[in-house]
């Protein structure tokens, strides 16, 4: 069993972070769940550095729900610049970076593009660290699809998909919060690779929305530009075990 570290979440009150907090502190870690809401803000700087006072590892799931494209670009990397110092400065053994397969791959999606700068940052740093890239989460399937939706329909991108359960997104960050760094990037996956259309288009099926679900080779991924295998990993990476259907089912015993 690894010995207790001191691990601090940023982004630690949200939908991976509060998950990777809470494994962590059943573990027998001491973890502190960081976000403005606590008094540590990235961006700002404020509460970083007693923040990150004995720390062992820092996780960095924050994230900044924007429609504009210097905004989101102006949190990645100044955010990222200010935990980085912050680090350095505190001896922090080593950084977890959330991120997303097919980022450095898929151009044009202003949010994917950013996420591009903020693992390039890291990897300048110098700081030991591990980059964890993950498709997107079934948790997320219902926005893609509102955001997607034109006169009625679900428009979709004509692509492959592979979607993982947030919980099996934060265990694979705890497991690297508690591994030595491997400077170096992890790809994580659902066990089930389908269509983009067909896997949310089960999603909507199941909870009883009628939209039409299409796949059009001529729609992007917000504005990104894709191809089949864009949002999907390319070489090795690690499975979960909780594929759609098995995601529903547990959807429907929690409720």
């Amino acid at each position: 069993m690894n010995a207790s570290k001191k691990i601090v979440v940023m982004g630690g009150t949200g939908l991976i972070g509060s998950r990777t907090v809470a494994l962590l502190r059943a573990a027998g870690h001491e973890v502190m769940a960081a976000s403005p809401s606590t008094g540590v803000d990235a961006f700002t700087g404020e509460g970083l550095a007693d923040a990150l006072r004995g720390a062992d590892a820092v996780v960095d799931v924050t994230n900044l729900p924007s429609s504009d494209p210097a905004a989101v670009m102006s949190f990645f990397r100044t955010s990222t610049e200010n935990l980085m110092a912050a680090e350095a400065a505190a001896g922090v053994r080593v950084h977890i970076l959330l991120s997303i397969v097919g980022a450095d791959r898929l151009r044009g999606n202003f949010h994917l593009d950013a996420k591009v700068v903020q693992e390039e940052l890291v990897r300048q740093s110098g700081q030991p660290h591990t980059i964890v890239r993950a498709t997107q989460f079934f948790e997320f399937l219902g926005a893609l699809a509102d955001g997607s939706t034109v006169d009625g329909a679900v428009r979709l991108a004509k692509c492959q998909f592979q979607p993982i359960a947030a919980d099996e997104v934060a265990a694979a960050l705890a497991g690297a919060a508690t591994a030595d760094a491997i400077n170096g990037v992890i790809e994580i996956a659902g066990p089930e690779r389908a269509g983009f259309a067909e896997i949310v288009g089960r999603y909507l099926r199941a909870v009883g929305d009628p939209r039409a679900v299409e796949a059009d080779a001529d729609v992007g991924y917000f504005g990104g530009r894709v191809s089949d295998l864009s949002l999907v990993p390319l070489g090795e990476a690690r499975l979960g075990r909780t594929d759609l259907d098995g995601w529903l089912q547990s959807r429907k015993s929690a409720a």
